[in-house]
């Protein structure tokens, strides 16, 4: 039996030691916000917080989790109140049909962590980190939307990054 905190409750899983993270919550624990999309770690449907850091929950058993700290796209929200990056995500349109919002959500809370401890991407490299449509782009890459939506995912990951909205940036031909 494993026990780990999910959204800040203490849960005990069964003995099942196959069933990945992603089913555990969906199947047992009531918890559907995260998807299921692709099941191979490939469109970031199933995006989750595991101690703060961002997995794709289909590729991790549950029983790897024990005494670990989940996140999930229902634990984001402190009651009525929504999460600064959902408010961004509703302010800006960053959905259509909402499939992969969950996961975006989630991949953007880590993602916004990953560059405030200043941890180095292929746009940035080492050094200071500037939050530009490259730069989340480039760290977002995991999580697709089929509607492409993805313009104003960025923008609302940026005014929620930054507090400032995402102006147009400039390329020289």
């Amino acid at each position: 039996m494993a026990v780990l905190t999910i959204n800040g409750t203490q849960v005990t899983l069964g003995d099942d030691p196959r069933t990945t993270l992603l089913d555990t919550l969906r199947e047992q624990l009531g918890l559907t916000g995260t998807k299921k999309g692709c099941d191979h770690g490939q469109c970031g449907a199933c995006t989750l917080l595991l101690d703060g850091r961002r997995v794709n929950s289909c590729l991790i058993l549950a029983i790897q989790c024990e005494g670990s700290e989940v996140t999930t796209i229902e634990g984001l929200s402190q009651g009525q109140q929504l999460h600064p990056l959902q408010q961004a995500f509703v302010r800006h349109d960053g959905f259509q049909c909402g499939y992969c919002t969950p996961g975006q959500i989630c991949s953007a809370v880590g993602m916004l962590e990953e560059i405030s401890n200043g941890e180095p991407s292929d746009v940035t490299g080492r050094g200071d980190v500037i939050l530009s449509r490259a730069e989340i782009q480039e760290r977002m890459s995991g999580n697709l939307c089929r509607c492409g939506a993805y313009s104003n995912i960025v923008d609302a990951i940026h005014e929620s990054g930054s507090g400032q909205p995402l102006t147009q940036e400039v390329t020289e031909s």
